[in-house]
């Protein structure tokens, strides 16, 4: 059948009065290992195609399988992509959940369940659709270990026809989805349009909500803050990846896997980045201190149990100073936590990482923009400032769905710092007469350094993590280690100079203020506006 005519003869009547366009949320409740973050995934790819701002959040348990899930969609007239403070639709595909999730539905709400349940109505304020999830898979020759999965298409196509989504759109992101493979997209696609034509002709719209076209999408992008990571990262020369899994950063690496083939070499076809999976968080730091010290740009991805057990390898790459960068997808502690919540709880651990005095380099992303952006930027400060740099983003970033802008690319080359190598140990040792690997030359804190293998007699120096002076020779002289400590400070102090700025939005007539960071920032500014209208006026830090 032609998807443009079933649309057409489809379309869902307006409901008594008056609708509510692009400006609500809808919850999908399912269980862990479902198949629904595939579905829902498509939902919020067709509204993006439909030019409707929208973002999706997950809400899921710490298991492989069977644990309730719920996913958010919102869509905003507006542009915001903030978690909606009221959830105005239930889909409720989780019978352990579904009353709570009825309970939590405003008055006026909507809830669409299997009509094979059997339930009945518990509040007379809210407008049940059911629908037939079992009936509709049996239509289909589909395979058994499928059917659990493909049967998320059925509320799919029932939300489709009932709140306005052209079945093209749905199709179009299924060929996103699936790479364009036409199995997969047939067999998720017969029960769309098999659900979408049901709804059509057994359901009667008696609710406001209703998706409509808009242009505000067009030049943007839907991307997760952790696959923004490792596309910035390999943008910024990744060159070897050490990791151990954990959530909620594992889908960092998994996409600088699924990316690397963006830097092979074009000339042979070969990696250009290595990725070694380590038997543990602590041997994935040291790889990379081992890589750093090397020479290559290198990086780990972890989340609060692996920053505490890093933390000496951190010492020793902040005190012999190694360029590192460290991802730091955060989630809730302390110990195991909780590990599929969100959380901004690392942020002063992670700065006085390691036993001593040290001050560690922090970016703070608040977008898959800025993952992106602080991907390649890590490597310029590390390499720059020879010290370990760690970005700090966290599972709200990392693993849901944004709504983005496209990439800003840099114009300037690679920055290695201050690298010598053979002639240019030559003219430093002809200008300066000598040459200290730890020494400060130019009054901003940070040393030279030559790399391994460099092919000169004087290139080579002692890394040391223990007490040393100026020229890497082994002291416990209580000058020497004051020296060198207070070179690192004013080295972190040039840094802080010199990393991006804090976004300040501040007119000294306010008397309110607003300090945050992260993902919070999107909640903030919808905060912001909607104080504003009221008439209340704020400051944003």
């Amino acid at each position: 059948m032609d998807i443009a005519q079933v649309q057409q003869d489809t379309q869902p009547q307006a409901a008594p009065g008056g609708k509510q366009i692009n400006d609500f949320a809808f919850m999908v409740a399912t269980k862990n290992g479902s198949g629904s973050q595939t579905s829902n995934s498509i939902i919020v790819q067709a509204l993006f195609k439909m030019g409707i701002p929208v973002n999706g959040k997950n809400l899921f348990p710490s298991n492989i399988k069977g644990l309730p899930t719920w996913y958010t969609i919102r869509v905003s007239k507006d542009g915001y992509t903030a978690r909606r403070d009221t959830t105005e639709i239930a889909i409720a595909m989780n019978e352990m959940t579904a009353a709570e999730d009825i309970q939590n539905l405003p008055a006026g709400g909507v809830c669409i369940l299997p009509a094979e349940w059997k339930w009945g109505q518990s509040r007379d304020d809210i407008i049940y659709y059911e629908i037939p999830v079992r009936d509709t898979i049996k239509q289909f020759e589909i395979p058994s270990e499928r059917r659990e999965q493909v049967g998320n298409m059925v509320y799919v196509g029932v939300v489709a026809q009932m709140f306005g989504i052209p079945l093209q759109y749905l199709n179009d992101a299924l060929m996103d989805n699936f790479g364009g493979k036409p199995k997969p997209v047939q067999m998720n696609y017969q029960i769309i349009e098999a659900a979408f034509n049901w709804s059509a002709e057994n359901l009667t719209k008696k609710d406001p909500y209703q998706f409509e076209p808009m242009n505000l999408t067009e030049g943007k992008i839907i991307i997760t803050g952790n696959e923004a990571a490792a596309l910035g990262a390999l943008y910024g020369g990744l060159s070897v990846a050490a990791w151990y899994p954990i959530t909620p950063s594992t889908s960092v690496i998994d996409n600088v896997l699924g990316y690397q083939y963006l830097r092979r070499d074009p000339e042979n076809g070969k990696e250009t980045v290595a990725v070694i999976q380590a038997e543990d968080e602590i041997a994935a730091i040291g790889m990379i201190v081992g890589a750093g010290w090397a020479g290559a740009r290198a990086m780990t991805a972890t989340s609060g149990p692996g920053i505490s057990l890093m933390a000496e390898f951190a010492g020793l790459a902040y005190y012999a100073e190694i360029p590192i960068v460290v991802w730091d997808i955060t989630r809730m502690g302390p110990s195991t936590g909780l590990p599929t919540r969100t959380s901004q709880g690392d942020i002063l651990f992670t700065y006085f990482l390691c036993h001593g005095d040290s001050r560690q380099v922090i970016l703070l992303p608040s977008n898959p923009e800025e993952c992106f952006e602080f991907g390649w930027k890590a490597f310029e400060f590390a390499e720059g400032y020879q010290t370990p740099v760690f970005v700090l983003s966290d599972l709200d970033i990392g693993m849901n769905n944004w709504m983005a802008e496209p990439f800003q690319y840099p114009d300037q080359p690679i920055n290695r710092g201050k690298v010598l190598d053979k002639i240019a140990l030559e003219d430093f040792f002809a200008e300066k007469g000598e040459w200290g690997r730890y020494k400060d030359y130019d009054g901003d804190g940070v040393p030279y350094r030559t790399l391994p293998g460099t092919d000169h007699p004087r290139a080579a120096y002692f890394t040391r993590g223990t007490g040393h002076n100026e020229y890497a020779v082994y002291s416990e002289r209580s000058d020497d280690w004051l020296h060198n400590m207070d070179r690192l400070h004013r080295k972190i102090e040039t840094v802080r100079q010199n990393l991006p700025a804090p976004v300040i939005d501040r007119d000294a007539h306010k008397t309110i203020g607003i300090v945050s960071f992260g993902s919070n920032d999107p909640a903030v500014q919808e905060a912001r506006d909607r104080l504003s209208a009221d008439g209340i006026e704020t400051n944003d830090l």
